[in-house]
């Protein structure tokens, strides 16, 4: 069992966590309590009501400090992996299948199949499975140039992604203009940058 923490993961665990509570002590406040959610209306606050002052309710400091001190953990278990930073990349790979897929829905477009025979969806799934394999190589580079430190594949896609090209019949490829840290990243990937093609 690997025990890891993560200070992204903390911040989206905190704030889930104070979502939580602003919606329970409203729902407890509004007087609209939710039956599914009395186990924790008891567990984070101090609840107590008067004819006059209607429901008065108290946070219990002591619990939610508890809930609070495991922002960011994760636990990772494997009966065959040995290596704590193995285990991590394994679940990470896991991961990029999953994005992989989330991608094909919809950086990739394919929610929906749209089209009319069997063998333009042959050729689609084809490009779509082509985009994923440059998807993996990426990811690989990005791993070994250590490129996850300053960025998310997202963020360096999204980097990448503003660069235009005009193209017309007869004439050659125009490429706008590329940013210096567009021609960095091309060349931390080892790519031609696009305005030297």
């Amino acid at each position: 069992m690997y025990i890891y923490h993560s200070g992204e993961k903390a911040l989206e665990h905190e704030t889930r966590f104070n979502c939580l509570l602003d919606k329970l002590e409203t729902e407890l406040v509004s007087g609209n309590r939710n039956p599914e959610h009395e186990k924790q209306y008891a567990k984070y606050f101090e609840i107590s009501t008067t004819p006059i002052r209607g429901t008065k309710v108290i946070p219990k400091e002591k619990a939610i400090a508890q809930a609070e001190k495991d922002y960011g953990y994760f636990v990772l278990i494997s009966n065959e992996i040995k290596n704590p930073i193995l285990a991590l990349e394994t679940y990470r790979n896991k991961d990029l299948v999953e994005k992989a897929f989330g991608n094909l829905k919809e950086r990739l477009n394919l929610r929906r199949t749209a089209v009319s025979s069997e063998s333009l969806l042959e050729g689609k799934l084809f490009v779509q499975f082509v985009a994923l394999i440059y998807l993996s190589h990426i990811k690989k580079t990005m791993s070994e140039k250590e490129l996850f430190k300053d960025y998310t594949m997202q963020e360096l896609l999204d980097e990448l992604d503003v660069i235009e090209a005009f193209e017309h019949p007869g004439s050659i490829l125009r490429v706008g203009e590329v940013t210096k840290k567009q021609a960095d990243l091309y060349k931390t990937l080892g790519v031609t940058s696009p305005n030297t093609l």
